[in-house]
């Protein structure tokens, strides 16, 4: 029997993420993978895209550089083919990064290595059992793992979720998209294109043909065949191309679910274990990533007995709203780009809102991720949102406040008069003096003292919240 605090399944980008936060918490974690080897192929090699706010948290973590080096920054997500530029936004990261998500893997698997996450790879987990002190977990080659918590981060079909009991309900596919990696003997139009069926889109993907074509009717998502795919370009385009030599072919749908808890017992779920949609806006694996950096530091505290048992409850408290917003996002993203004329009209009326700035910023922000706001009380407009990266001057020089971040530690900087040392918590005499500024509501007070979250969220505001500092590390921090 192998035995690890923590278990994830699934080393997509929300078990690394989750694996990474654990292991810098000093807890022995460990991630069972049935894939043999980072390598990425077929449609998720494909899927693409970081959001400014998923940027930050891997400038938080010292790791921003090594997916920037890769990626090519562009103004911002896209809405119903607007794009919402971030360049006015208070970040230092006021872009998106188009980047394949087989590239983001492998230098998240890279990183995970560097950490000495152990990842068992080759292994599928096939039955689990839960009591009062941990889960005990049955492995595809005749292992048994036990541990005190079990993660989920296995995709939208999910097997812990469905050895677990827990429902997927939602809304079930009204479109499919065939999608494909190949070559042409023949030069397609590149970029987008409308018809009676829906938008389809064509365009380079590293040396190969990258193809999204909506298709005629709905069908169930699986793979497709290369007759599919030539029937279908010839169906929307009048030819083939020649297209050839397909690296993979394969679909999606605008199926939207989410599960109806995140925990069950010892039993969490992430990621698209916990949330499905159709790819449009490219959210699926920044809100995973952003899952398992609110779970990591909670889970962490309760495994290592400094946080109560109910901390994880927060975990649901604080995500579920955020991913069925993007539920949301997704569902009405795929119907302004119906192509009946009563939606073509919504679909204009939409442009023309995204246009002006008020609107813009809005949706942006709820895009990007610099709009998330956790309830976590009245008061300061900071709290409850993520902590600007800002410069700060302290005793030993300079210094960006995601870089005090990195071993994701709460953090408490002192802006005015010092405070007593706290052991819970990292303590930092600094000051600055420029404008406090935050996405989407813009200028706010400067506060004396800040208290933030090891996924970079303020806790507490001096002045601004209702508890005590004393009660709110109690309250987070044991």
């Amino acid at each position: 029997m192998k035995n690890h605090s923590v278990v994830i399944v699934g080393a997509g980008p929300t078990g690394m993420m989750l694996g990474a936060e654990l292991k810098l918490a000093g807890v022995d974690v460990a991630i069972v993978e049935r894939r043999p080897t980072p390598e990425l192929s077929g449609a998720r090699a494909g899927g693409r895209g970081l959001h400014t706010r998923t940027i930050e948290i891997f400038d938080m973590r010292g790791i921003a550089d090594r997916f920037l080096a890769e990626g090519t920054k562009f103004s911002g997500p896209g809405f119903n083919h607007v794009q919402l530029t971030l360049s006015d936004f208070p970040t230092r990261h006021p872009y998106a990064l188009a980047l394949l998500q087989k590239h983001t893997e492998r230098i998240m698997a890279g990183w995970i290595g560097e950490l000495g996450v152990t990842v068992y790879r080759s292994r599928e987990i096939t039955a689990f059992t839960q009591d009062e002190r941990g889960v005990t977990a049955q492995i595809s080659d005749g292992s048994v793992f036990r541990a005190d918590y079990l993660v989920g981060c296995d995709g939208g079909r999910s097997l812990v979720r469905k050895l677990c009991g827990i429902d997927f309900p939602g809304w079930d596919a009204s479109t499919s998209w065939l999608i494909a990696e190949a070559e042409m003997t023949e030069k397609p139009p590149f970029g987008f294109k409308q018809t009676a069926v829906g938008s389809h889109a064509i365009g380079p993907v590293e040396g190969r043909i990258g193809l999204a074509l909506a298709e005629r009717a709905v069908r169930d998502t699986g793979e497709r065949t290369l007759e599919d795919l030539k029937q279908t370009l010839v169906e929307v385009y009048g030819t083939d191309f020649g297209v050839h030599s397909s690296n993979f072919i394969s679909s999606f749908t605008d199926t939207a679910r989410q599960a109806a808890t995140y925990r069950k017992g010892r039993v969490l779920l992430a990621g698209d274990a916990a949330h499905i949609h159709a790819p449009l806006g490219g959210l699926g694996l920044n809100l995973g990533v952003q899952d398992a950096v609110n779970l990591g530091w909670k889970l962490a505290q309760v495994v290592k007995g400094i946080s109560p048992d109910w901390l994880l409850d927060t975990y649901e408290a604080e995500r579920r709203p955020v991913g069925a917003r993007v539920l949301k996002n997704s569902l009405a993203h795929v119907a302004v780009r119906r192509v009946d004329d009563r939606s073509e009209i919504l679909s204009e009326y939409v442009t023309e809102w995204l246009k002006t700035d008020e609107v813009r910023k809005q949706m942006a922000g709820e895009m990007s991720g610099l709009g998330i706001r956790y309830e976590l009380g009245d008061g300061h407009p900071l709290l409850g949102r993520r902590i600007p990266d800002l410069a700060l001057d302290t005793a030993n020089g300079p210094i960006q406040l995601f870089a005090l971040l990195r071993e994701a530690r709460p953090l408490l900087i002192n802006l005015g008069e010092s405070r007593h040392a706290d052991d819970r918590v990292r303590c930092i005499d600094a000051r600055y003096e420029g404008k406090w500024e935050l996405p989407v509501i813009g200028a706010v007070p400067a506060p004396s003292a800040v208290l933030v979250r090891p996924d970079g969220y303020v806790a507490w505001v001096e002045d601004g919240t209702s508890t005590s500092l004393n009660e709110t590390i109690t309250r987070w921090f044991g």
